[in-house]
């Protein structure tokens, strides 16, 4: 006799998984991922778009490159925990959304605007960098608990799949939209996309009908609201091993990051040409990636998918750092490691992302979730600063090596916390 699917966390009993449409023929979750991918493709247009503004517009020194890149990660160290918090006083989250996206779309549409008057500056980018930023880092907060108002519990783990579906879909087709609009319009107008991609995206956000009843935190102060989603993030003992686990992935990966391009060039003399075209591949994965994680998870259970992930992560970068021979060999191994990996990244964020808004009581889901975003950032930028500067000791191929061995400690983590032991359980009876 099967046992019956729990309650969801907002206390309404689930709607059985026999009489759920599939997500595809949900119009809301539809919306809603037509929403992140559209958003999510302007963002790639514009990672293109406003640094060539910078340069052939403005003529910006290396310095000011370095702040126009930086000015996009602050506002996540800056309010990332606030904005958790503010999130989870909301009983809608939805507006929210939509303002930020509004607020994102007039800020874009200020690049082309002063560059048609004359009056761009590479302090008006930074101000629109920051803004953008900023609106994300709400938008982040606030989609994480709309979610569960939007999906039943039991398709969770399918729609998170399909949103982080949507970042590889942005990843194969913005880099290449990006560079068309550039060369047609220049790059000060290819930020218009961007604008526009925003307003599209609160549009078809403003067409979600399905009704949000999230019960409010009563909030005790804003540091003490902060202070609660972080005592959460660190003492609850599966939040504690995805918190881990990431900071640990992210740091590694970034100090990877940091010097990839140079060592695809520099010493596998790969072609520039090619590595666009090898980055694609890696977001062709990942869609292939979060389809086969719909079904593995529904099989195995998200544990035992996020289990078996995490062991494959530092497989790519170790042949990266070991790879040598002839060009076509080389693009060879890249292409399918690159491919590999995308999926692995998928399977193993949707899990993650799944689990999270599982176990993490409804009033603290935005400041679980900024929790874990404020971590990351953060450790990024450490990591990537790290990676640069151990290569000028040790050179780029050793960094390589080492960022494999760093990525492999994550699995340390997953599979000491309860996420192995509840990957035992029948996966009907967990919860």
């Amino acid at each position: 006799m099967p046992t019956p699917s729990p309650p969801s966390p907002s206390g309404t009993p689930p709607t059985p998984a026999s009489s759920t449409p599939p997500l595809r023929k949900q119009r809301d979750y539809r919306l809603l991922w037509t929403a992140r991918t559209t958003s999510i493709t302007g963002s790639e247009v514009s990672k293109l778009a406003v640094p060539l503004t910078a340069v052939t517009s403005l003529a910006a020194s290396p310095a000011e490159m370095g702040l126009l890149t930086a000015a996009a990660s602050v506002p996540a160290l800056l309010i990332g925990l606030q904005a958790g918090a503010i999130a989870d006083r909301l009983t809608r989250h939805r507006p929210l959304m939509i303002a930020t996206e509004l607020v994102s779309c007039v800020a874009a549409s200020a690049v082309p605007l002063a560059w048609w008057l004359g009056v761009l500056t590479i302090p008006l980018l930074l101000a629109v960098a920051f803004t953008i930023g900023a609106a994300g880092v709400l938008f982040r907060a606030a989609s994480f608990p709309h979610l569960a108002a939007v999906v039943s519990p039991d398709q969770r783990t399918a729609a998170m799949a399909g949103l982080n579906a949507s970042y590889s879909v942005a990843s194969v087709g913005g880099p290449g939209l990006a560079g068309a609009l550039v060369h047609l319009l220049s790059a000060p107008i290819a930020v218009l996309a961007e604008a526009l991609t925003f307003l599209a995206s609160a549009l078809l956000l403003r067409s979600i009908r399905t009704p949000e009843r999230a019960e409010p935190a009563p909030s005790r102060g804003m540091w003490r609201d902060v202070a609660e989603g972080l005592r959460v993030g660190v003492t609850h003992p599966v939040l504690r091993a995805l918190l881990g686990a990431g900071v640990t992935i992210n740091f590694f990966a970034m100090t990877y990051t940091a010097i990839h391009m140079l060592y695809m060039i520099n010493t596998l003399g790969i072609p520039h040409g090619l590595i666009g075209a090898l980055v694609a591949l890696s977001g062709l994965g990942g869609v292939l990636g979060a389809w086969a994680t719909t079904r593995l998870a529904k099989r195995y259970g998200e544990e035992r998918v996020m289990l078996f992930s995490v062991l494959l992560f530092p497989i790519e970068i170790l042949a990266v750092g070991l790879l040598a021979g002839p060009l076509w060999w080389k693009l060879t191994v890249l292409a399918l490691m690159g491919t590999a990996t995308g999926g692995i990244v998928v399977a193993y964020a949707t899990c993650m992302s799944a689990i999270a808004l599982r176990v993490t009581a409804p009033e603290l889901r935005g400041r679980v979730n900024a929790t874990m975003t404020f971590a990351v950032q953060g450790v990024m930028a450490v990591g990537g600063i790290t990676g640069g500067l151990l290569a000028e000791l040790i050179g780029l191929r050793p960094v390589i090596i080492v960022s494999a061995a760093g990525i492999a400690l994550s699995a340390v983590w997953i599979w000491t916390s309860p996420l192995r032991t509840a990957s035992r359980a029948p996966h009907a009876q967990r919860g």
